[in-house]
C-alpha cells in the first residue's frame, strides 16, 4: 500500500500529476482543490511530497492500482470520509472536490443542499445522502484556513452589500432584501457579481 509519494513533479494536467521517484514515474489522480494549491504553490520539476490514496478499481478480468494526491492527511482524511457515502465513489469524489474543503465541510455541517448538488457529479440525491450520513461529523475540517476560501467570502459578502443596498434604494425592508439575498445565494452558489445576484432574486421573485 502507497501511502506517500516524494519526488520530482514532472507534469500537470487536468486532474492528474506525474510524479518521477527514483527513476519510476507515477500517474496520481488530484482533486481540483489540490491541483489548485500546486499551482499556487509549486511548479513543474520541483520536488513535492504528497500523501496518497491507494485502491483498486476493479473491472472486469482486472484490477487497476490507482493513487490519488493530496496535500495533507488533513485533505486525505475528509476524501475517506467523503467516500464513506453510498454512490460517492473514489473518481466521483476526485471530481467533486473543486472547492475548498473547509468549505464543503461548513456546507454538510450547514445542511447546504444547493452548494453540495452544485459540486461535479453529485447532484440533489447524493447531496442529501451525503448530509444524511455526514453532518454533525465533519465539523473539524470547517476549521481548515484556506486563503481562496477567505479571499471568495470576502468578495461575496461585498456582492451582498451592494445587492442590499441597491434593494434598499427600490424600497424593500432590510428583513426582506436579506432573505431575497439568502434564497438567491442558496439557489445558485456560484453567482459572481451583484448584477448576477439582483437577476437571480429578480427570476426567484417572477416564478412566484
Amino acid at each position: 500500500m502507497i501511502t506517500r509519494l516524494e519526488g520530482r513533479l514532472v507534469e500537470k494536467k487536468e486532474n492528474r500529476l506525474i510524479l518521477e521517484v527514483q527513476g519510476i514515474y507515477y500517474e496520481i489522480l488530484a482533486p481540483p482543490t489540490v491541483m489548485r494549491a500546486l499551482e499556487k504553490n509549486q511548479r513543474e520539476d520541483e520536488k513535492i511530497s504528497l500523501v496518497t490514496f491507494h485502491y483498486h478499481q476493479l473491472e472486469p478480468n482486472r484490477s487497476i492500482p490507482v493513487l490519488i494526491g493530496f496535500n495533507n492527511e488533513i485533505e486525505k482524511e475528509f476524501f475517506e470520509y467523503f467516500i464513506s457515502v453510498s454512490g460517492v465513489g473514489p473518481r466521483t469524489a476526485v471530481k467533486a472536490l473543486n472547492l475548498p474543503i473547509a468549505k464543503i465541510a461548513r456546507a454538510i455541517d450547514e445542511g447546504d443542499l444547493g452548494l453540495l448538488s452544485s459540486l461535479p457529479g453529485i447532484g440533489k440525491q447524493k447531496a442529501k445522502e451525503i448530509i444524511a450520513k455526514l453532518q454533525g461529523k465533519v465539523g473539524k475540517f470547517g476549521l481548515i484556513r484556506d486563503e481562496e476560501f477567505w479571499e471568495e467570502k470576502s468578495e461575496k459578502e461585498d456582492i451582498q452589500k451592494e445587492a442590499l443596498a441597491v434593494l434598499s434604494q427600490l424600497q424593500y425592508k432590510k428583513y426582506e432584501a436579506e432573505r431575497m439575498i439568502k434564497e438567491a445565494l442558496e439557489r445558485n452558489p456560484g453567482i459572481e457579481t451583484t448584477e448576477e445576484l439582483l437577476n437571480e432574486i429578480y427570476r426567484q421573485k417572477s416564478q412566484r
